[in-house]
């Protein structure tokens, strides 16, 4: 009973504050990933049924089979058949997949084509979770959302490609940009591999020059943005910067790893030349050399707008965000 007037409260509350948007079903794309799995449980505590969507069962099957509020939906995200079947019935789709760099000049345009198409079939909103590559170099000390995009690299123009997609279709879109993810689950990024060897105590690697401040977000404050903005109407048709607790050194974030988890061993840089080396032996890390500018200048957010039209931003500490993410990586969550 108490759970039931809580989620009436919060439904109630929710209405009022964003915007009156009613949402009883969402679809992930992308949920056995880093910001996706985040999106998902946000979802679940609001009391929102959630479609789980990747390619992977069992990696889905590991993260939320034990959850029966989540349906759990495989397929190929570039299969435009498979998400529309999979978008049926839902009221908003959270586009939170990605795809190996090596596949975005011939793969993600069509891909995202698929996701408006699909929800522009079934009569969805969408809310499209995307990076800060088509920014290109920032000349300001923060990024807003009236700076003007002139990407310099493949991938950003690519990225300035799938803006301009969504924003030619009927569909009501939200464009979140995030700088660089953690969080629990979020494997597929650049701080991931150093909380991955210091958890175990291996040799540890960071990427980039450890005394430059840039900006990382944890993910379950992505999520919460994003959901957030979801339920506002007014939201839709706009792009909002969502930026990170606050900017940060490579030094200070090994120096809160150290002390949360006793990692004593040196933390070794990976360079620019580094990466352009192992590019001559492997595809991906060729790819990943356009984009290690972010490494050396970065690009800051301004979350101005977003504290405007929804309110305070989510910003949950680089120690206390670092504490859950090694308790998730290490069982003790």
């Amino acid at each position: 009973m108490l759970g039931f007037l809580f989620s009436t409260s919060f439904e109630q509350w929710s209405n009022n504050k964003f915007g009156g948007i009613h949402m009883k079903k969402a679809l992930v794309l992308g949920a056995s990933g880093g910001m996706g799995f985040s999106i998902v449980n946000e979802l679940i505590e609001r009391g929102i049924e959630v479609t789980a969507f990747a390619r992977s069962e069992q990696k889905l099957r590991n993260l939320y089979e034990e959850r029966r509020e989540i349906t759990i939906k495989t397929g190929d995200i570039f299969n435009l058949q498979d998400i529309v079947d999979v978008a049926k019935d839902v009221d908003i789709i959270f586009q939170a997949a990605n795809i190996p760099y090596k596949e975005w000049e011939d793969k993600l345009v069509p891909f995202i084509g698929n996701v408006v198409k699909a929800a522009e079939i079934q009569n969805t909103k969408l809310v499209l979770v995307d990076n800060i590559y088509a920014y290109g170099r920032s000349n300001v000390a923060k990024v807003t959302e009236n700076t003007p995009k002139q990407p310099h690299t493949k991938k950003g123009k690519i990225r300035l490609q799938v803006e301009q997609l969504v924003k030619q279709s009927n569909v009501p879109t939200i464009i979140a940009h995030f700088p660089d993810f953690y969080g629990p689950n979020a494997e597929s990024t650049i701080l991931h591999y150093t909380l991955k060897d210091a958890v175990q105590h291996k040799k540890a690697m960071f990427v980039g020059d450890q005394t430059i401040a840039r900006e990382f977000i944890y993910t379950p404050d992505g999520a919460k943005a994003a959901v957030n903005l979801s339920m506002n109407d007014n939201a839709y048709g706009q792009n909002y910067n969502i930026p990170a607790y606050d900017v940060i050194t490579g030094k200070e974030l090994v120096q809160i790893i150290r002390e949360l988890s006793g990692y004593n061993k040196p933390v070794w840089t990976v360079s620019k030349n580094l990466i352009r080396f192992l590019g001559i032996f492997n595809a991906d890390m060729r790819e990943v050399v356009e984009m290690f500018y972010l490494n050396e200048e970065p690009v800051v957010l301004d979350g101005a707008k977003y504290e405007n039209d929804i309110g305070p931003l989510p910003r949950t500490s680089y120690r206390e965000g670092l504490l859950r993410t090694i308790e998730y990586m290490t069982g003790a969550k």
